[in-house]
């Protein structure tokens, strides 16, 4: 749905959304990366100013809320380096595959995270980009392409491509870096009122003669359990029932000091490990609520934030989403407080709540 406006009320770390439940701060992690003490620090100030909860995107990125302090969160959230340019922080919105150069893909586009970050605050046009707009690199596997970001690129065996909302458009790509900037900076040129590319009427005032192929498939869930690296160490993946990461576990997970990686699927991977470490991941935090079944209902489901926290909610979806857990379905279902239906996934059931109940606001993929 596009929401054509002047101003752009996306939440960050310094510009916050005043909800129902008080402040929420949203902090940008790039390729869904966070150091074990970042981590900790979030936690902190969860716990010290907020909800005690952390929250995780649909876009790798963590969530505050019910912040009281929202100057001295920021101040410690800048001290923990994740927030390296106070003009840009609600623009740095980029996914990559989780797994990448860790566990198969094409290649590693770690690197590239790091060089599209940086050339993105480097770029003072890009600072009025917008919070919703977004970036991808996929390294071949298909897993963030599917999430039909605004920008991206896709690697193939024989090089990479550039992606249009989760479309192949077919154009070759040599400077990965480069060229995103220079698309964003063209939408940035054109966009008027709209904050999306899909908001856009043609595709061809961005990239003339486009025409793009197919979307890429949606995936809906994440990688969990535990995953062998190329190097010999382990991955270990968890998801996060309804991305709700309670502080106190998150210090826990802190405490363990192994490269987090936040995915777009509301989970976390613990990255790095020995298998003696990797083994006490598993022991501790499964009966802490971190959840490493592949088969695992909590996988086919998710909601939005819902009562108390959506003054526009008329349900406690989370509640409700929980207490529907069906460990014989198949099908991802969204539980959402009103029609907005926010964090809906693109594929799947997304059900709506009534007031009385829920109805399906969609039952069948929105991409062809």
């Amino acid at each position: 749905m596009a929401r054509a406006r002047d101003t752009d009320a996306c939440p960050g770390a310094l510009q916050v959304h005043q909800a129902a439940d008080g402040a929420l701060v949203r902090v940008r992690l790039p390729g869904g990366r966070i150091a074990a003490a970042q981590l900790g620090v979030l936690a902190e100030a969860s716990t010290r100013f907020g909800s005690g909860t952390l929250e995780l995107t649909s876009r790798g990125n963590v969530q505050l809320r019910g912040i009281t302090e929202v100057a001295t969160v920021a101040s410690a959230i800048a001290e923990a380096g994740l927030l390296p340019s106070a003009t840009h922080e609600r623009v740095r919105n980029i996914v990559a595959s989780p797994l990448s150069g860790r566990a198969g893909g094409n290649t590693d586009v770690r690197d590239w995270v790091d060089e599209l970050d940086a050339a993105i605050c480097a770029e003072p046009r890009l600072a009025g980009l917008g919070g919703r707009f977004w970036f991808s690199l996929d390294d071949g596997r298909g897993d963030v392409s599917g999430l039909a970001a605004d920008v991206g690129v896709h690697v193939y065996d024989d090089g990479c491509a550039l992606t249009l909302a989760g479309r192949d458009t077919g154009m070759r790509v040599s400077d990965v870096t480069a060229t995103l900037v220079r698309m964003a900076r063209r939408f940035t040129e054109i966009r008027g009122k709209y904050w999306r590319i899909t908001e856009l009427a043609d595709l061809d005032a961005l990239l003339p003669g486009t025409r793009p192929g197919a979307a890429f498939p949606p995936v809906t869930t994440p990688p969990v359990g535990w995953i062998a690296q190329d190097d010999g160490r382990v991955t270990v993946g968890a998801a996060v029932p309804l991305g709700v990461l309670p502080a106190r576990v998150a210090e826990y997970v802190a405490a363990i000091e192994a490269p987090l990686v936040v995915t777009p699927w509301r989970s976390l991977l613990f990255c790095d490990l020995d298998e003696a470490v990797a083994d006490t991941v598993l022991r501790v935090l499964a009966p802490l609520g971190l959840v490493f079944d592949e088969n695992s209902p909590w996988l086919r489901v998710s909601a939005c934030t819902g009562s108390p926290g959506c003054a526009r909610s008329v349900a406690d979806v989370r509640a409700d989403a929980a207490d529907a857990l069906d460990a014989d379905t198949v099908v991802h279902r969204h539980f959402v407080g009103c029609e907005r239906a926010c964090g809906s996934p693109l594929t799947g059931e997304v059900l709506v709540a009534t007031g009385d109940g829920y109805r399906a606001l969609r039952n069948h993929d929105v991409l062809g």
